[in-house]
């Protein structure tokens, strides 16, 4: 009988725990990266430069980029610096928006890419997508996946506590995205990939069960765990289903209509809780609108400054953010009042978790 397999992308090396970032040169020479550490760091406005200190000494040939990232544009100007010289890799070091532009810029000119995290506002960490703002609007582009994740504890410890927070809503927003994934199944035939759907749901339900706070390390190293596994998923799935849903449809309405008002985890975690409402899933419901208001984060449009008239404006049009996309809200086509008074019931049931 043949044995059947399949090759999937992941990284060569996963190291999440204090003191992490000290054995980067090691790992760049112990996994044929970079064995002369002639690689470029990307380091954002953040705690990067801290860290390209910190690893200096290991990393004497590298070249030190300072990027304000998050952008298409910066994520280009860095492509053209990565031009001067001949690197073995792209380290990237800092949150969410310098680790993404430097996995663009190292997919652009096909080098491999390191992802240091020091925060874990969402999965973007581990995932072969790179959220960049071009035109005004925040979109997705397809990167290759990191060849190796770190996320040191200390550094994740010493950063905003806001924005590891939005992680916790950005990794239970899996679970929705996982129902809508199964609801394209059943009403119209859409295949659901078993390994991708498993690796986002372990990881989400370690963190909607877990007890303790954003300041344990235990809990933390969970998170980062969870948010390196979405990435995975991802990975494995070829595309962000297993992660994205109309909970993140929800997100990219906002960030359209009502830009700047919440972090992308925060409203994945809102849209995430809303949807499941939807959906009609009352034990999930509870757990997930346990788990947000347990950890602080939002569970009404109030919660982020929004009143429901935005909100509905916002679940009205997050349909068209992704059109090939079916989950709960295009299954439901709900009009203008029938949102308004689907959200009052929300609000209302909120309240009683």
């Amino acid at each position: 009988m043949p044995l059947l397999a399949r090759s999937v992308q992941t990284p060569l090396h996963i190291d999440v725990r204090r003191g992490a970032v000290l054995n980067l040169a090691a790992i760049l020479a112990d996994g044929r990266i970079s064995a002369g550490g002639e690689v470029a760091v990307v380091v954002g406005p953040g705690q990067g430069e801290r860290i390209a200190e910190l690893i200096g000494p290991g990393l004497r040939s590298a070249d030190v980029y300072p990027v304000d990232g998050g952008t298409l544009d910066a994520a280009l100007e860095l492509g053209e610096k990565l031009r001067a010289r001949h690197y073995d890799a792209v380290v990237g070091i800092g949150g969410g928006r310098t680790v993404d532009t430097a996995k663009y810029a190292a997919t652009r000119w096909a080098l491999p890419m390191v992802s240091v995290a020091t925060s874990l506002a969402n999965d973007g960490v581990a995932s072969p997508v790179a959220s960049l703002v071009h035109d005004g609007r925040k979109g997705s582009y397809g990167v290759h996946v990191p060849i190796a994740v770190i996320v040191d504890l200390d550094f994740v410890a010493d950063g905003p506590e806001d924005l590891n927070r939005a992680g916790i809503g950005d990794a239970i927003s899996n679970l929705s995205a996982l129902a809508d994934w199964e609801l394209a199944r059943v009403a119209r035939g859409e295949p659901v990939d078993g390994l991708a759907a498993s690796l986002a749901r372990l990881g989400a339900e370690a963190v909607l069960a877990h007890p303790g706070e954003i300041g344990d390390d235990d809990f933390v190293t969970v998170l980062a765990d969870a948010l390196i596994a979405s990435g995975l998923a991802m990975a494995v799935c070829g595309s962000s289903r297993p992660t994205s849903g109309g909970c993140h449809e929800v997100m990219h309405a906002a960030d359209v209509l009502f830009p700047g008002t919440a972090s992308h985890g925060e409203l994945a975690g809102l849209g995430a809780l809303f949807c499941t409402y939807l959906r009609g899933d009352h034990r999930r419901f509870a757990q997930m609108a346990a788990c947000l208001r347990r950890h602080r984060l939002p569970r009404t449009p109030q919660d982020i400054g929004l009143n429901s008239a935005q909100f509905v404006e916002i679940v009205a049009f997050a349909p068209r953010t992704r059109p090939d996309r079916y989950t709960i809200l295009e299954h439901l086509a709900l009009s203008t009042d029938e949102i308004h008074r689907k959200l009052a019931d929300y609000e209302h049931a909120v309240t009683d978790h």
